[in-house]
């Protein structure tokens, strides 16, 4: 789930050209190929994880930071790499951000340890956060004609809605026919084809006046968020009272509180809290985070589920993902219809229940459940689900947001869904791997058993899930005020 909001750190400021680039339809392609790559990574890397842990003799507890550092780095410093874009140059930043996640990609498929694909995912969040942001905003220099403007982040819109089932099938294929690697090396080709092509394609553009960063912001708070993932992480392996459990957790809230310090005290903050203070934005920012936290892990134990206990081939285990994405996008139309009608509160609240309600129909999973008859219609209401609340949140996010905050409140929105994924997916897994081993207690560690112990497991992170996605539709009802007649003033602002 790895993706861009509507709108980020650069979109909003940009200044228009007088007249339409002549070039602008081959540059948004160049930009089209570079989304498709960030957007496969997120589910083509899932699909060949329970192949690249054995490979590389991952233990449970740690293969989370196969997903976790990728988007710790990405969500931390999406809002900082939203603005080096804006200052260094859009073309520049976004050159950059290709080779680099290239060469992460690179590193990552060439991994002879599980530490090095790590540090490798890192890198790749890292220089993702620069080509993100920097590929959104050239489209909105590109085109200022407001028609023009909205079938280019249409065509945007639909590689990243599309590129995730397409990765989930890719990832399938390479993983089944190639290699659990070439799942990060495919990333090498795509990436010159869109570099070669930038160069003479893609115009340069940057934002005028102070060009100060809030360098020790994005640090603090990805440190902080790392040491909190960190200390989930220590959880399972030595559990919750474990000194350095509790070690690592305390320090990651004291860095986060130090990140808000420094947020209230900088003349240019990375993210600025008046945009977190607004009732209804703030209520929309934290159903994202939980949101993101029940779903990430759920995807990456389901992935394991049809792998490990089912025994699905890879492509096959692609394949069988395929109805989350296809209930977003019916989801999706659905809600842009109804949303001018009815409003957001209605259909975030009814996603939620939808959502959780097919988290906790995940429960029930056995050795030999059936995919048609079960797995496929949890799937489909758990897509629909995420559909009916993704759509309304990205309304929400820019509730009442002047022009010039625009950029960084949508970027927000996207770089909570990041953290929420992060901290959701080390929490699932801790959760995974201590109910696991309570149910091995006692018990002969036959294959059966071994097997039962495992979907065990999966049952008590989709559970977890479930209440978190709860939470987030209980943060919907108590927080988000907002009437359908107010989102309309978005408009103004959202490109999308």
């Amino acid at each position: 789930m790895s993706g861009t909001t509507s709108t980020l750190p650069g979109a909003s400021d940009a200044p228009a050209p007088t007249t339409p680039h002549p070039r602008r339809w081959l540059a948004l392609a160049v930009i089209a190929i570079s989304q498709l790559m960030v957007v496969l990574d997120a589910t083509i890397v899932n699909i060949a994880l329970p192949q690249a842990q054995a490979d590389l003799g991952i233990s449970d507890a740690d293969r989370q930071w196969v997903v976790t550092a990728y988007t710790l780095t990405f969500g931390g410093l999406l809002l900082l790499g939203g603005r080096i874009a804006d200052y260094w140059g859009r073309k520049r930043t976004f050159g950059v951000g290709i080779v680099g996640f290239a060469l992460a990609s690179a590193i990552g498929g060439l991994a002879q340890t599980g530490g090095l694909l790590f540090a490798a995912r890192a890198l790749q969040g890292a220089f993702g956060a620069l080509l993100a942001p920097a590929a959104l905003a050239l489209l909105t220099v590109l085109f200022t004609e407001a028609r023009e403007r909205a079938k280019a982040f249409a065509v945007y819109g639909a590689i990243a809605g599309g590129g995730s089932a397409v990765g989930l099938v890719l990832g399938g294929v390479l993983t089944e026919y190639a290699d659990w690697r070439w799942c990060l090396l495919v990333n090498i080709p795509i990436a010159a084809v869109a570099l070669v092509a930038a160069i003479p394609l893609v115009p340069e553009s940057r934002a005028h006046g102070d060009t100060r960063y809030d360098i020790p912001g994005a640090v603090v708070v990805t440190a902080g968020l790392v040491s909190l993932v960190y200390g989930f992480t220590k959880a399972a392996e030595d559990g919750w009272d474990a000194a350095a459990t509790i070690g690592f957790i305390a320090a990651g809230l004291v860095l986060l509180a130090v990140f808000v310090l420094i947020e209230l005290r900088s003349s240019h903050p990375l993210l600025p809290l008046r945009i977190l203070l607004d009732r209804n934005r703030g209520g929309a920012y934290l159903a994202s985070m939980l949101i993101g936290a029940g779903l990430f892990g759920a995807f990456l134990f389901l992935t394991f589920y049809f792998q490990v206990v089912l025994r699905y081939t890879p492509v096959k285990a692609g394949l069988a993902s395929l109805p989350v994405t296809l209930g977003v996008l019916v989801a999706a139309g659905v809600a842009s219809q109804l949303l001018p009608r009815i409003g957001a509160k209605p259909l975030m609240l009814a996603g939620a229940v939808l959502a959780a309600g097919a988290m906790l129909s995940l429960t029930r999973i056995g050795l030999d459940t059936s995919f048609v008859a079960h797995l496929l219609p949890a799937q489909v209401v758990l897509g629909l689900g995420l559909g009916f609340t993704f759509v309304p949140l990205s309304s929400l996010a820019l509730v009442g947001v002047p022009e010039h905050d625009a950029g960084a409140a949508s970027a927000t929105l996207n770089a909570t869904q990041q953290v929420g994924g992060s901290l959701g997916t080390a929490l699932l897994n801790t959760m995974y791997t201590s109910a696991v081993a309570a149910y091995l207690v006692g018990r002969m560690p036959d294959p059966l058993t071994q097997a039962k112990a495992l979907v065990h497991g999966y049952t008590v992170a989709f559970a977890w899930g479930a209440g978190l996605i709860l939470l987030s539709g209980l943060a919907t009802l108590l927080l988000i005020k907002v009437r359908k007649e107010d989102l309309a003033t978005t408009n103004a602002v959202h490109l999308g």
